[in-house]
């Protein structure tokens, strides 16, 4: 059975939680992101996902869903460490064009000072 592991940390800013995920995001394995970004509450968000190998359209979907979640309630994300195998992805459907990355989840919590919620 797959697994992913999911450490979490505060940003520098204080204000951004930061999942970063090792092992594939997908059907089997998503119910851990969701619960972790429950239990992260309503803060900026990134998720880094340099140590993902694939990601399935479960996994995106709930990427997205915490996504629009953060748009309704006035917060940042931002996804990071892409692949190149998930950038594929995010471009087939189009998700690439909507969802804010940065190369490094610390380039991510550093642009979210001072700017209001992206997408």
């Amino acid at each position: 059975m797959e697994q992913i592991e999911i450490t979490r940390s505060l940003g520098a800013t204080g204000s951004t939680t930061i999942l970063w995920l090792k092992g594939p995001l997908s059907l089997s394995t998503f119910c851990v992101l969701e619960q972790n970004l429950r239990e992260a509450g309503n803060v900026d968000t990134v998720i880094d996902v340099s140590l993902v190998p694939y990601v399935d359209s479960a996994g995106l979907g709930t990427i997205l869903s915490h996504w629009a979640h953060t748009q309704r309630n006035g917060r940042k994300f931002a996804l990071t460490g892409i692949s190149p195998r998930i950038n594929l992805l995010l471009e087939i459907t189009k998700v690439n064009t909507i969802l804010p990355a940065f190369a490094t989840a610390e380039e991510a919590d550093r642009g979210f000072i001072g700017k209001a919620a992206t997408a």
